[in-house]
């Protein structure tokens, strides 16, 4: 099967183009690190702004997208993927666009954190997965690549190492634990720096702990 890739010649229009974006602290031409944030199904953009006040960090551009009507997708994120289109090309596209206006304005890739929680962390790994090159880093929180069956030889490529952090509940009932494991697995194969933190009962929330993670990978990028 082949995998939606960003097209720059040809770019998607679905239902989450023309969305506005909430940003959040320096410009991006005085930052250290951008970061685009990437909301689960029923939140917001407010939402994950909201989750960026616990990185106490004064250099950090964020970029919080949104969802048409709050979702990305409408079904299941383990459903054949042509059930969810074209919601996933469409949020695909939304993540390619800010990517490419922060190397506009002055944040390459390596200095671009991808973060999402639930639907945005499986946006945000399939994002990377489908376009891999070295990214400041990827966050996946309660999430994972997206579709009813992960075939890994779909994927090809080099992350260069991008730091990867997976963090997901053993009992999430929308994230089974395996996805997360073969999602990890894929990443791995790419060349990424792989962390994956399976919680015991944490449910399908943040916790402090993945938090800790983010904020030392973000001083990883930075030196600081």
């Amino acid at each position: 099967m082949a995998l939606f890739r960003v097209d720059p010649d040809h770019p998607f229009s679905g239902p989450h183009q023309n969305q506005s974006t909430l940003t959040r602290g320096p410009a991006a031409e005085e930052a250290a690190v951008g970061m685009i944030l990437i909301h689960g199904r029923g939140a917001s953009a407010e939402s994950m702004l909201a989750l960026a006040e616990e990185f106490d960090r004064p250099d950090i551009h964020y970029r919080a997208l949104r969802a048409r009507r709050h979702t990305w997708y409408p079904r299941s994120f383990l459903s054949p993927i042509p059930m969810n289109q074209p919601g996933i090309s469409s949020g695909l596209q939304a993540i390619y666009d800010q990517v490419h206006d922060l190397g506009e304005n002055g944040i390459s890739t390596d200095h671009t954190v991808l973060l999402g929680f639930s639907q945005g962390a499986c946006l945000a790994t399939e994002f990377a997965a489908r376009h891999p090159q070295r990214y400041g880093g990827v966050v996946g929180l309660s999430g994972g690549l997206i579709g009813d069956e992960i075939d890994p030889g779909n994927y090809s490529g080099s992350l260069q190492q991008t730091p990867v952090f997976l963090g997901c509940s053993d009992r999430d009932a929308h994230i089974p634990r395996e996805r997360v494991d073969i999602t990890a697995q894929v990443f791995r194969q790419l060349g990424a720096g792989v962390t994956k933190k399976i919680y015991k009962g944490m449910g399908h929330n943040v916790n402090q702990d993945e938090i800790d993670h983010i904020n030392r990978l973000l001083s990883d990028i930075t030196g600081i």
